[in-house]
């Protein structure tokens, strides 16, 4: 893995939209090597992938991520293909998919085999950006359609997955690989592991690019810096589905994330809190306390990781932002 290597993710619950844009003009200016913006329930990610990539140089944009049950492959496909345009060939596109509550609570899709539906988007969407004709299922009588753009076959696909079947798909056909909330002393292991399969079912493809980081807050304060990421820690593993919960119960912190749960009966991504019994999983997930503090906390994560890329609490005060993209800058 390559040190130093920086890059930046926003929570959902982040609609500011003006900070979003600012933060991403801020990381561009201090070296950092991606800015990926998220979408759930809140904000359109791509208008505010295309401000940020008319208002930035050099840093990737990426989508992080765009849910494979939102958005048809052919959507997807000339979203990524217009973004890497507006971009001048500095987006990346992550898929996912998404949790239960979000497919089924806000689109309306049954959250069935979503490694399947994971695989089916990917390779669809991977073939119109190739310049090849849409892969049709449901009407297969069509006539195919290609992209009406030209092909960009190199535009990257980052997929998030914590599930050992969308792990495979990320393996297999992803160019990089953006988990969140993986335990901090699992990464490594688990990078190693997508990198065999990724030889074994790909030997031809380039490296897998691991792009993951903590919960990550810097303070003159520790105590409001711990505060901050503990509330996102809280909310992730008590409010946002299971799926976090479940993950980090598989990483051996299950009574941990039990207490977590029970500390927090009423979540709230701005009030939630870590109990002492459940310090560790803080630990596991997150860097905060002084600017000083907080480049020591990621120095394991460079080790771990090929693009560390720091995950900013939602609904925070610029200088509190600003505090944290400098500390974590990379070269500092």
């Amino acid at each position: 893995m390559s040190s130093s290597r920086r890059g930046v993710a926003l929570t959902p619950m982040e609609t500011r939209r003006d900070v979003i844009v600012r933060a991403a003009v801020l990381a561009d200016e201090l070296g950092y090597e991606t800015f990926s913006v998220p979408e759930a329930w809140g904000l359109d990610s791509t208008p505010v992938l295309t401000e940020i990539g008319l208002r930035t140089a050099r840093i990737q944009v990426a989508s992080g991520v765009l849910s494979v049950w939102g958005r048809t492959p052919a959507t997807l496909a000339m979203t990524a293909a217009t973004l890497h345009q507006v971009c001048a060939g500095r987006f990346v596109l992550g898929l996912g998919v998404s949790t239960r509550a979000l497919a089924e609570g806000f689109h309306d899709m049954p959250f069935e085999h979503p490694a399947g539906k994971l695989r089916d988007v990917v390779t669809k969407v991977r073939a119109l950006l190739g310049g090849l004709p849409a892969q049709l299922r449901h009407a297969p009588a069509a006539r195919a359609l290609r992209l009406g753009q030209p092909p960009v076959p190199e535009l990257p696909i980052w997929i998030a997955a914590l599930g050992q079947h969308t792990m495979n798909v990320a393996a297999e056909l992803g160019d990089g690989w953006i988990p969140a909330l993986v335990a901090r002393d699992h990464l490594a292991s688990w990078a190693a592991r997508l990198s065999r399969q990724r030889e074994t079912a790909a030997p031809r493809a380039r490296a897998l690019t691991v792009a993951t980081g903590p919960i990550t807050v810097a303070d003159k304060d520790p105590g409001t810096a711990r505060e901050i990421a503990a509330a996102c820690t809280a909310w992730y593993l008590s409010a946002m589905g299971d799926v976090y919960a479940k993950s980090m119960a598989g990483q051996g912190y299950a009574a941990e994330v039990g207490a977590v749960i029970a500390a927090n009966p009423r979540p709230s991504p701005r009030r939630g809190t870590i109990p002492a019994e459940a310090r560790v999983v803080l630990d596991q997930l997150a860097a905060y306390g002084t600017p000083e503090r907080v480049r020591e906390q990621l120095e394991p994560w460079d080790r771990a990781a090929d693009i560390v890329t720091i995950l900013l609490p939602p609904g925070v005060p610029w200088g509190t932002v600003e505090a944290t993209l400098r500390a974590a800058a990379p070269g500092t």
